[in-house]
């Protein structure tokens, strides 16, 4: 049994359904992405990112972002032990492997910059001391529906330091019969970890071994620059785009058992990479047209390579 396999299995023994995020969640892991969620409250997300730190072995930390919360409520700072005479470091809730940010357009811009560093070059600087950040490092952050009051939209910039976003819904009826049934146990759930970070540092540099062709590589870089082009789309995606969606598709291919990556691995991470990476023209989101609209006419329009 792989070690995504046995992550999963630890897993779902409480959490019923939301089979589609624990996956990008197992992306993410391999490919040291991070992951932006929207969805209504109550759906399992706190549940299942702290299973999924409890069964790699990893600590995990929920920070509930609000509007008065500064940058060293997140990393850390130094604060003067009298009893010892010196500076010592309490370091912040980012110090963890699996961080679950709730709400992170409640913080203020400035809160919210102090992720930029850690979610790109998995360090944090504190008074001009860099330090890095434990591995494996995943940053999971929900956000709530744009323009609702004391929120702060997060700029392009940040949303582009996510690899992946994912839209959590409501569950199905028989899911939700599951759920009720099995609250008792899913309230108190605990799991013995049952790999090492070690392992899955392993495995993270296992993923480069999976081939990609060239034609591949010329496929994600054709969808991305057909939707550049579209007369709709105000800004398009960036080169880091291309890069989640090789890293995306490599990472699905390996958890698949797959050698070598095929242009179907690429379609199926590519709303996942690509949706939150599109600014449509006002014009045309008035009229309804969604960014996910852009990506189904990228997917038809872009000729697929045979491999």
């Amino acid at each position: 049994m792989s070690i995504i396999e046995k992550i999963n299995e630890n897993i779902t023994k409480y959490i019923v359904g939301l089979k589609d995020l624990l996956k990008l969640l197992n992306i993410a892991l391999l490919t040291r992405g991070h992951i932006l969620i929207e969805g209504p409250p109550g759906v399992g997300k706190t549940m299942t990112a702290k299973l999924f730190a409890q069964s790699i072995g990893g600590t995990f930390k929920r920070i509930q972002m609000v509007p008065d919360i500064l940058p060293s409520d997140i990393i850390g700072t130094y604060y003067f032990d009298m009893n010892k005479s010196e500076w010592i470091l309490r370091k912040g809730p980012i110090f963890s492997n699996v961080v679950l940010v709730d709400e992170l357009n409640r913080a203020p811009p400035r809160t919210q910059a102090a992720f930029l560093e850690a979610m790109q070059e998995r360090s944090v600087t504190i008074e001009g001391n860099t330090m890095d950040l434990p591995e494996p490092f995943i940053v999971l952050a929900t956000q709530v529906p744009v323009g609702t009051e004391g929120t702060f939209p997060l700029t392009p910039v940040q949303v582009d330091r996510f690899a992946y976003y994912y839209s959590v819904s409501y569950p199905a009826h028989e899911e939700e019969m599951k759920i009720i049934s099995r609250i008792d146990s899913i309230e108190d759930a605990s799991l013995n970890p049952i790999v090492t970070p070690e392992e899955i540092m392993k495995v993270q540099d296992e993923i480069a071994w999976v081939f990609v062709s060239e034609r591949v590589k010329k496929y994600i870089v054709d969808l991305v620059n057909f939707i550049r082009s579209q007369n709709e789309v105000l800004m398009g995606p960036s080169p880091r785009a291309s890069i989640w969606l090789y890293k995306g598709s490599r990472a699905l291919a390996y958890i698949e058992g797959k050698e070598f990556v095929s242009p179907d691995h690429v379609k199926a991470i590519s709303k996942y990479v690509l949706l939150k990476r599109i600014m449509l023209k006002p014009e045309y989101e008035v009229e309804g047209l969604t960014s996910m609209d852009i990506i189904k006419r990228a997917l038809e329009s872009v000729e697929v390579p045979k491999v």
